[in-house]
């Protein structure tokens, strides 16, 4: 028995010393990040319009198995749906007939069609692209102001032809998100692209991962989702306001991804998932969060399963939210487009389009 308790205090120490030394490693091994501290705002209260419902459950699915991962969601004049995918394709949902619509080589995220017809399409690898009715792919611009576009994100056009995209992180590419979020500094940028000059402004910079963008019902001004500040921040176009950028709101409940105009002078915004005490525990440590950048990929905090949308006014007040608390039907919204009466909910990382009625 003595000889049984020996071994065990020295397995028990081996195992201390080994995690001890794993830990050292974590804190002092080169990290790909550089993170520093910021002290996120309280979680709101689940009440009111923001109050828990089973809005989503009822969703119905959309190309269930066929679509990898249709981060976006567009239709055109016919009522024809288009997404996306993993393997660089755009893809239209005509009824129940999926095609190919275009392929561009790359991950195409953000999607909106311009008056002359063309889809415009944020592509997180080759940059801001064009494609014809026909399916004929272009690139429009990768570089802005001498930085490459390090993961163009969402897309808006406006009226007259004006496009409006978001570069998320011009250091943290597709598939590294993840760090940008842990590093805590602001690689976005909000550009604007002038089709009649082919030339491109940055709007706004140094945002916190610059996701969903879309413009106002009168394109006075743009909403611009700061993914990793739980905010959507505003630029303005127009009035005496024009060239500068406020807060439209904070504090939101969970990471904001996509963010659309409704058509009615309000805006739906696509909550990748809720807020969660893990990742508010590690935004003020940046040594922990050093460490867990230095873990395997699959030993990373996971995000809660949980369906959730909300649409907000022009002014940022919260009218209504669409849940899907377990998250069994409807999970890791990335974006709504409304159309008839209904929502299509786009997800990056599953294999469907959602389709919820209003």
């Amino acid at each position: 028995m003595a000889i049984s308790m020996k071994l065990l205090l020295r397995l028990v120490l081996l195992l201390v010393l080994g995690l001890g030394l794993f830990a050292g490693y974590l804190a002092l091994a080169p990290a790909p990040i550089d993170p520093v501290a910021w002290d996120p705002p309280p979680v709101p209260a689940m009440t009111g319009p923001l109050a828990p419902n089973e809005r989503m459950a009822g969703a119905t699915i959309l190309a269930a198995g066929k679509i990898d991962g249709p981060e976006d969601v567009e239709t055109d004049a016919q009522g024809r749906v288009y997404g996306g995918t993993n393997a660089g394709e755009v893809l239209r949902l005509d009824g129940d007939a999926l095609e190919v619509f275009a392929s561009t080589g790359g991950r195409p995220l953000g999607l909106d069609f311009a008056p002359s017809g063309a889809l415009i399409v944020a592509d997180a690898k080759k940059g801001l692209l064009s494609v014809s009715p026909a399916g004929e792919v272009s690139t429009l611009v990768d570089t802005v102001d001498g930085v490459r576009l390090g993961f163009t994100d969402d897309v808006a056009v406006a009226s007259d032809g004006t496009i409006y995209f978001t570069d998320a992180s011009d250091k943290f590419g597709f598939g590294d998100h993840m760090l940008d979020l842990l590093e805590g500094r602001p690689h976005g940028r909000l550009i604007k692209y002038d089709p009649q000059t082919k030339t491109s402004t940055v709007l706004a910079k140094d945002l916190y991962f610059a996701n969903g963008v879309a413009l106002s019902g009168d394109e006075s001004f743009l909403a611009v989702n700061e993914t990793y500040r739980y905010r959507i921040s505003r630029h303005w176009l127009k009035g005496p306001k024009a060239g500068t950028t406020d807060v439209l709101i904070e504090g939101l409940p969970g990471f904001p991804d996509g963010v659309a105009q409704s058509g009615r002078g309000t805006f739906w915004v696509a909550m990748f998932t809720v807020r969660n005490a893990a990742g508010d525990f590690l935004a003020p440590r940046p040594l922990l969060k050093r460490m867990v950048a230095n873990l395997p990929r699959a030993l990373w905090p996971k995000p809660e399963p949980y369906g959730l949308a909300i649409e907000i006014d022009e002014d940022g007040e919260v009218l209504q939210s669409l849940h899907d608390p377990s998250g069994a039907t409807v999970h890791q919204v990335t974006s709504v487009h409304e159309r008839d009466g209904a929502l299509y909910l786009g997800h990056l990382h599953r294999d469907r389009i959602s389709k919820v009625p209003l």
